[in-house]
């Protein structure tokens, strides 16, 4: 996963460099319990503190949104 840098700052650390990925929740206990079985996510996770924000939409719109950001 590449490492992005923009204006973009963790709501935990403050740091400004993330990675944007999937993630696809299945059957599991963890989907029944927050009800997001067969979901798609984007993610942008912190690349110092790992914290992780989920996001409902397609990963290049979520990729290209962050990319207006850049300085």
């Amino acid at each position: 996963m590449p490492i992005h840098q923009n204006r973009w700052k963790c709501p935990k650390c403050g740091h400004d460099e993330y990675e944007l990925d999937r993630l696809r929740a299945s059957r599991s206990v963890l989907a029944t319990l927050f009800d997001v079985a067969n979901r798609k996510f984007s993610t942008v996770t912190c690349a110092k503190c790992r914290y992780t924000e989920l996001y409902q939409t397609d990963p290049d719109t979520l990729r290209q949104t962050f990319e207006s950001f850049k300085m």
